[in-house]
């Protein structure tokens, strides 16, 4: 385990219950499922409160965790005022450590079966409109480098639907511009090829070849976006940039690079794409989690069913 999520995962100046096993919990993430640093990161901050509130109730072993303790954790958390979504994630991680103590032989029950899942409301993505994409990637070019490659970034972005983490990582040796396609590394190691088409390809090859260098100053660097020092941007240099350019063009809304995510699949579903091509495209394990994109709004229910319910159309 990293030495930050290391220091993370013990903050207190007490020492933590369960640490041994823990240990052992992080390395079956990471070597068995495979997760990502930022899912390892999160699991390991769910798991460090509960080894806490363990600790504050003088709980030192595994097996002594009943189902009346979690609840009394769960209810605590409640009263700490923690939103329901950060709840259910953390009972989420605490499920999945104690299936894990199972597998492992160390406890011969999963305390956390009978307890009920926190309420998660599904709330729907938010979105930008066509209109608002087009006017966001057509803003006027201006004559820096650094605004050749911001527009190619964002262009990049929305065209592949990549998360920011895969965005600011992108390497030269991942851009197939001949084929218009992008092999992604995604969450979990997953690899994915992306098709990025035409003004994408056109945006990335303008940005390498003239501005990029610019940038580098006769340095060299494996990574496609570039500062002024030679290093890859940041995930908050490119959350300013993003923010200012969507002012620029005018946006009231102002986004952030999961919506250009959201609206990537979005546009893509009511442009008549099938659901296992979007899922494809986004890296998403469980077609579950594509499937939230598939809502639409009431205008485009009432478009639809005034177009093709037959009563409406015996009518006219």
């Amino acid at each position: 385990m990293s030495g930050d999520a290391t220091d993370h995962a013990r903050a207190g100046a007490d020492p933590l219950p369960l640490d041994p096993l823990v240990e052992r919990f992080w390395d079956h993430l990471r070597i068995a499922r495979g997760l990502s640093r930022n899912t390892l990161l999160a699991y390991q901050r769910d798991v460090a409160t509960f080894q806490r509130y363990l600790h504050d109730q003088h709980v030192q072993a595994a097996h002594d965790v009943s189902p009346p303790l979690l609840s009394s954790f769960l209810e605590q958390l409640h009263r700490s005022g923690l939103a329901s979504s950060s709840r259910a994630r953390m009972l989420a991680a605490v499920r999945s450590f104690f299936r894990f103590l199972k597998q492992e032989g160390v406890v011969a029950a999963n305390p956390t079966v009978s307890l009920r899942s926190t309420a998660r409301a599904r709330r729907l993505p938010k979105t930008l409109s066509l209109e608002e994409v087009t006017r966001l990637l057509d803003l006027p070019s201006r004559p820096l480098p650094e605004d050749h490659r911001d527009r190619a970034m964002v262009e990049v972005l929305y065209a592949a639907g990549l998360r920011v983490s895969e965005l600011i990582s992108l390497r030269i040796d991942q851009c197939n511009l001949d084929g218009g396609y992008l092999s992604i590394t995604g969450k979990g190691d997953k690899q994915r090829v992306v098709p990025i088409g035409r003004p994408a390809v056109a945006e990335l090859q303008a940005y390498v070849l003239h501005a990029r260098p610019a940038l580098l100053k006769q340095r060299s660097s494996r990574f496609v976006f570039v500062s002024r020092r030679g290093t890859p941007l940041t995930r908050q240099a490119f959350w300013k940039l993003l923010r200012a350019r969507a002012q620029r063009a005018g946006i009231t809304r102002i986004p952030s690079p999961h919506m250009l995510r959201h609206s990537f699949a979005t546009h893509l579903l009511q442009g008549g794409a099938d659901l296992r091509s979007v899922q494809a495209m986004l890296g998403h394990a469980d077609i579950s989690t594509t499937q939230i994109y598939t809502h639409v709004d009431a205008a485009q229910l009432k478009k639809v069913h005034t177009a093709c319910f037959p009563r409406n159309k015996s009518r006219r």
